[in-house]
């Protein structure tokens, strides 16, 4: 083999540098997040940074709420591909699970535009998330196997529990809707074939599934096994929630209807006056029999034993008063805890010490009353007179007092004419 000369030498050194910063500047830039489970691939970095701290942020949340450590062992390739108005049908977001020969690839397609939806984003990197975690335990797939995504549900249900998020229109579109769903017509949904309004609607049942699955026995953990075996899945969403949740293991149906309607009696998230608060725990406690239609008495029942109708009526108002302390103003809150409990005790045949703990009750709420009226008093003398500027709300009624008072005319009936003649003379 003849030896290269040194011309020939350096020729070839300098061909491999431009050969080298050729590849370099071909290559895409990518950028890695902390975790190292995110590969992000196009834009500039600040845009690379954003997406790197989204999706960092959306895992941060679902593994507190799961209360799970982070075990990722697929990486999630995102690639950032601008908006093309020569190519209109290209998705805003596209996810693709593949089997390779060196194990599981995740790609999420994400087109930037310039409306682009924040919402949207969240929410596709929160599904390639969940499908790494339902996979994460796969380890070998054949070839053209259909992948099971994570349902519309839980996205939703997850999102909305995020810490910060505003519920308050998921809650009003619970609160106003007058259509009644049933658990499983529910799981069948479509929220993609929904308009605005049934898509609102569907978030908020979300929202209520997911806080009632958490809020079970050992909740968190199970919603966290349920994902892990969506891959194994069956047909029937309902059989597979039972099989995973005690909470629904009985009655299903009538606890989805009972998380429906305590999700939608939390509309109003200002809390009650104290006013607004004692008049409503009078309401409520004059919840009426179904069958003579008077009023339950809880001093009665203190002595006796209830029948079944009373037991009824004390269980129905065991459950309105534990969504009311939620909105109760904190000074009556725990008057309304105690009734709520003293009708649990009644509706059990458990009687001893109840009617003194009415009696005490009682006697506390009524020095509460008192205590907050001359409270009101103050703050109204202290605002019309002591504060160096005037806040107005007395500015109708010092108007009216200030204005002269018309003279009535004078009756000349007999009655009138007599006392007009003794006022007179009294005067005098």
């Amino acid at each position: 083999m003849p030896r290269l000369t040194s011309m020939t030498r350096r020729t070839i050194f300098i061909l491999s540098i431009f050969l080298c910063q050729s590849l370099q500047a071909e290559s895409p830039e990518r950028s890695v997040s902390p975790s190292h489970q995110f590969i992000i691939y196009g834009g500039g970095a600040t845009l690379r940074g954003a997406v790197s701290k989204l999706a960092e942020q959306t895992k941060a949340n679902l593994l507190a709420l799961l209360r799970q450590p982070d075990r990722w062992k697929t990486a999630i390739v995102i690639n950032l591909q601008p908006e093309q108005a020569n190519l209109p049908e290209i998705p805003p977001a596209e996810l693709r699970l593949s089997q390779t020969g060196s194990g599981m690839k995740l790609q999420l397609d994400l087109t930037i535009a310039q409306n682009l939806d924040a919402s949207l984003m969240e929410r596709e990197l929160l599904r390639a998330i969940l499908l790494e975690m339902i996979y994460r335990k796969e380890a070998d797939i054949a070839p053209g196997v259909a992948f099971v995504e994570p349902p519309d549900w839980l996205l939703d249900g997850v999102l909305a529990l995020t810490p910060g998020r505003d519920r308050a229109a998921l809650v009003e579109a619970l609160s106003v809707s007058q259509k009644t769903m049933s658990l499983e017509e529910f799981l069948r949904q479509r929220p993609e074939l929904l308009d605005s309004a049934g898509r609102t609607l569907y978030r908020a049942c979300s929202f209520a599934l997911v806080q009632l699955l958490v809020d079970g026995i050992e909740g968190r953990t199970r919603l966290a096994r349920y994902i892990d075996s969506l891959s194994n899945a069956s047909n029937d969403p309902v059989s597979d929630l039972k099989a995973q949740f005690p909470v629904l293991a009985g009655n299903a149906e009538k606890t989805w209807q009972s998380a429906l309607t305590q999700t939608s009696g939390a509309q109003n998230y200002q809390l009650l006056t104290f006013i607004e608060s004692e008049r409503r725990l009078d309401e409520l406690l004059r919840v009426k029999l179904p069958n003579n239609g008077k009023s339950l008495d809880l001093s009665g029942l203190a002595g006796r034993k209830a029948s079944a109708a009373e037991k009824a009526a004390l269980n129905h108002l065991g459950q309105a008063l534990l969504l009311f302390i939620g909105q109760a103003n904190p000074v009556l809150r725990p008057i309304a805890r105690d009734y709520q409990q003293m009708a649990a005790l009644l509706a059990r045949g458990k009687r001893r010490g109840v009617a003194k703990r009415l009696a005490r009750v009682q006697t506390t709420r009524e020095q509460l009353t008192a205590r907050m009226s001359d409270v009101d008093d103050y703050m109204n003398w202290f605002e019309a007179t002591q504060l160096p500027a005037r806040s107005g709300v007395f500015a109708d009624y010092l108007k009216a007092a200030s204005q002269p008072q018309a003279t009535a005319p004078r009756r000349r009936d007999p009655i009138s004419v007599y006392l007009d003649a003794l006022a007179d003379q009294f005067e005098d």
